[in-house]
């Protein structure tokens, strides 16, 4: 038996999210806990799952907020490591009237890109049912080893792996080294989380279903998932397709999280059922909880610490059944 369900490794960080004006006229912003990795393991854990994260944080007031963020919330943070001398790496949320966002980081360096090799606990990596990765920790040489360390000794223990691209054009020096990595990471995983925008700038297909055949004519992903904002999701798998449409919440405020909730819930379906034989109805059932769990974090500021209940889940899901 393994100790984890999931753990994930990569980026935790500072959201700075707009949250209204000052009486002088101001932004306001708030500081919120983030970095996708840790979004999708705080959905897991809300769950009920065992997780854990492996990453690095500034050794001054925000790496500790951090880290009692995450401890609340449910995740292993035995290997959350903090950097002496590189602060914690912050981004700034610019939210559109739509929700959609505009990201600026301050990053460079940050302490995320810090974890090197030889900080990785490979006894938690070989005690996980599931190993979950993006491409932030992939951005820079050292992470980058450290990111494919961790999934080689996940690999030979017998792991899942998952992999989210989360592009963030900013952090590359190039869009030709943010595509290499993305390729890499798809030769390696099991699970592909994919946003809309992100298969059509990868695979250069505007249609969904032929940006999947691109990816699965060159590498074997039993399981693929298209996230769709508006439009919905769907999933991939062993030739079929299933779409669901979306949950669309009267009071969206931001869709800051809203992807990692989607790719927790998926993960939690995978923790339950395995990835062999999943039927369409499976499929179905996984993509309906994943878009109504998505739906509710639109209406939250931020979202590792407040990710939504089973039961808040389950009422969203109910309005399509009435």
């Amino acid at each position: 038996m393994k100790q984890y369900d999931v753990v994930a490794l990569g980026e935790l960080l500072i959201d700075f999210t707009e949250n209204g004006k000052s009486s002088q006229g101001n932004p306001v912003f708030e500081a919120n806990p983030g970095g996708a990795p840790c979004n999708v393991l705080a959905m897991l854990a809300k769950l009920g799952h065992q997780t854990a994260f492996i990453g690095k944080v500034g050794k001054d007031f925000f790496g500790e907020q951090l880290r009692d963020a995450i401890t609340e919330v449910g995740i292993d943070a035995a290997n959350l490591l903090m950097d002496e001398e590189v602060h914690t790496t912050l981004a700034m949320v610019h939210t559109a009237p739509d929700g959609d966002r505009d990201f600026s980081f301050y990053r460079n360096p940050g302490a995320d890109m810090m974890l090197t090799e030889a900080e990785l606990s490979k006894e938690m990596l070989q005690n996980t049912k599931l190993f979950h990765f993006g491409t932030l920790s992939m951005t820079h040489e050292g992470v980058r080893a450290a990111t494919k360390k961790a999934i080689c000794v996940a690999k030979e223990a017998k792991a899942l792996i998952s992999f989210d691209p989360n592009l963030r054009p900013p952090l590359w020096k190039s869009l030709d080294e943010a595509k290499e990595q993305v390729l890499y990471g798809l030769g390696q995983c099991d699970i592909l989380k994919i946003s809309d925008n992100e298969i059509q700038w990868l695979t250069g297909e505007e249609d969904y279903s032929a940006g999947v055949a691109w990816i699965t004519s060159r590498y074997q992903i039993p399981l693929i998932l298209v996230s769709m904002g508006r439009q919905g999701s769907r999933a991939y798998y062993k030739g079929s397709m299933v779409e669901v449409a979306p949950f669309l919440q009267e009071h969206t405020i931001e869709t800051t999280g809203a992807g990692d909730t989607f790719c927790g819930c998926v993960l939690h379906a995978i923790c339950e059922h395995g990835l062999e034989d999943l039927t369409e109805e499976k499929l179905k059932d996984m993509l309906m909880f994943a878009n109504a769990a998505a739906s509710v974090i639109t209406t939250r500021k931020g979202a590792l610490r407040v990710m939504p209940s089973r039961d808040e889940i389950q009422a969203v899901m109910s309005t399509c059944d009435a």
